[in-house]
């Protein structure tokens, strides 16, 4: 087991919040009328992950804001219009994560970080 007061910013990226974009492309994908086995051969996930997707079984440690699913709106309609655009449109909302600073709470949430914490964005 992983100690996890010794997470990296970046496996907290990768273990929540990659996850909750996934989450959240899906959601919207199929809020455009995709089809569950489409959603997950664009998002390079399974068809059962798609569905706990759906049923929050998995990925539901972080939630967006209103904004931030706006952005994820917008992507998913890039996405659906380009298929190859889901990677570039995938890091664009990693950066949207990293300057909302969700990444750094998200660690602080997890790891038991000091509020002054200055890992991510040091002075």
């Amino acid at each position: 087991m992983v100690n996890q007061k010794l997470l990296q910013p970046q496996e907290i990226e990768v273990w929540y919040i990659l996850p909750a974009i996934r989450r959240e492309l899906a959601v919207a994908m199929k809020s455009l009328s995709l089809e569950q086995k489409e959603i997950a051969r664009i998002l390079g996930v399974s068809p059962a992950a798609v569905s706990n997707y759906f049923t929050e079984k998995r990925a539901t440690e972080v939630k967006f804001d209103p904004k931030t699913k706006e952005q994820v709106v917008k992507a998913a309609k890039e996405i659906i219009n380009d298929n190859s655009k889901v990677i570039p449109e995938t890091q664009k909302l990693l950066k949207l994560m990293w300057s909302t600073k969700v990444v750094c709470n998200i660690h602080k949430e997890y790891c038991n970080l000091e509020n002054n914490c200055e890992v991510c964005f040091p002075k």
